[in-house]
């Protein structure tokens, strides 16, 4: 016989039917098994090519991208230049001409990092933060620019960074994902943000809407409407069971152990998700200092999450109604007010809550956008002048984690259009982040469709200058 006795599937299609209620929903994906070459291309779980820096990331993304010359790269001579048009092939463009930023900049900490005026909050951090003024990237569009500063890739067909994360250290807690994003509703191309892409399944972003932050509405059917723990642990034994017996039958179906472990983790989440997602247990002090806001409210969920053993969290900068707040094409410098303020806030409260707790020391924390706004104004004659796209030089900054602090890399032109020293492209973001946490980007590999694929694909370096 070649399959199971009809009695043994008819009993595993009721028990599964059963389980489903309490396991079904949990937003995991069903997995498949890897290849033992892609095992033995990644470290062991756990493991790392050479010691690491950071044990986990919270990735800050400012979904719409903000505008450097506002933020952290002020340029005194868009002042004097005030109106004037750029000339050559900008002309067209640049509808406003060039447009200084009405935000006062200045050093702080003991570094002297610079940073504008938005930033009140994270001005006491300035000696945490390494800002490179000096990124880039290849496409001034949303989505491929999306796809490429998660993926590496400007086409939805690779594995995010947290799932090449994931894949490549595993988890600290079995009992939750090793993959998790936090967004008020969900932004352009968002799936495939944390999509897992060729990488097995238990590797794709757990996707939580932050909209409501009551347990039961970001993870759903966490409590079984009808049997307690001990009887949902004897069911999913005997489906376990049931399960190897069929597996038995069809040697080399990797999917069904994955599945089988997904079953596991989803039945583990319905305690350990209970407690993690509950950002009600902080004392008051500590929720007002996140602001009550969806980001800040998300940001300190990010630091209850890696500091229970999360490998990778991303806090999506999404507000409702609104999937890329930070595209300020109108009304760029009252828009940027509001958005920096609320970022500035959940921001502060969570490197001042990592740093109090003794985790900021091994958790990088990542702040960023696709790209960056022009240094020129864009015109509405309805609105007030705003920034376009623009992708040929920006600001990030990174803190703890093993990163240099209260550092300043890079360095784009007099205009703040081109990144022009000490430049850093999105491949080399991503392959100094894996290096951070002990990861070499031309190691971590997985073998699909005939060839070896990694993040960086074939490009990417470490910048040595980031790191501590």
């Amino acid at each position: 016989m070649n399959g199971p006795t009809p009695s043994l599937v008819f009993s595993r299609r009721r028990l599964l039917e059963r389980a489903g209620a309490g396991f079904g929903s949990v937003a995991l994906a069903a997995t498949l098994a890897s290849l033992s070459r892609n095992a033995a291309a990644q470290p062991a779980v756990g493991g790392v090519h050479f010691p690491a820096r950071a044990n986990r990331v919270i990735f800050l993304f400012m979904n719409g991208a903000p505008s450097h010359v506002d933020t952290f790269d002020p340029k005194p001579l868009l002042a004097r230049r005030e109106g004037e048009k750029p000339g050559g092939d900008l002309e067209r463009k640049s509808s406003g001409g060039w447009k200084a930023s009405p935000f006062a900049f200045r050093a702080h900490g003991e570094s002297g990092v610079v940073m504008s005026e938005l930033f009140p909050r994270l001005s006491h951090h300035a000696d945490d933060l390494c800002v490179v003024r000096s990124m880039h990237t290849d496409v001034p569009n949303h989505e491929p620019g999306l796809l490429l500063m998660h993926s590496g890739n400007q086409q939805p067909i690779r594995p995010s960074l947290g799932a090449w994360a994931s894949y490549g250290l595993g988890t600290e807690n079995e009992n939750l994902p090793a993959f998790v994003v936090l967004a008020p509703g969900t932004p352009v191309v968002g799936p495939h943000l944390w999509s897992n892409g060729f990488l097995p399944g238990e590797h794709q972003g757990m996707s939580v809407d932050t909209n409501d932050l009551r347990v039961e509405r970001m993870v759903a059917n966490l409590r079984h409407p009808e049997l307690p723990r001990d009887a949902q642990r004897r069911q999913l034994d005997l489906v376990e069971q049931l399960n190897r017996l069929h597996a038995e039958a069809r040697a080399g179906e990797a999917a069904l152990d994955a599945q089988i472990r997904a079953l596991e983790l989803a039945f583990h989440m319905q305690r350990d998700a209970s407690d993690a997602f509950d950002v009600s247990r902080e004392p008051q002090p500590v929720r007002e200092a996140y602001g009550s806001t969806p980001f800040g409210q998300s940001c300190l969920l990010a630091r209850r999450l890696v500091e229970r053993g999360v490998r990778f969290v991303e806090v999506c900068y999404v507000s409702k109604g609104n999937k890329q707040p930070w595209d300020t094409h109108q009304d760029n410098d009252a828009q940027h007010g509001k958005l920096c303020a609320d970022s500035d806030r959940g921001t502060a409260a969570l490197l001042a809550d990592l740093k109090a707790r003794g985790l900021l020391a091994d958790t990088l924390v990542v702040w960023s956008g696709e790209f960056g706004r022009t240094p020129y104004a864009q015109l509405d004659k309805n609105k007030a002048p705003g920034r376009d796209h623009h992708h040929t030089g920006f600001s990030i900054f990174l803190a703890g984690g093993g990163v240099r602090g209260g550092t300043m890399y890079g360095a784009t032109d007099e205009f703040g259009m081109h990144a022009v020293e000490n430049r850093v492209h999105v491949h080399d973001l991503h392959a100094t982040m894996l290096a951070l946490l002990g990861v070499d980007h031309e190691r971590l590999t997985y073998r699909y469709s005939g060839r070896d694929f990694r993040l960086t694909d074939v490009h990417g370096r470490v910048v040595e200058g980031l790191i501590a």
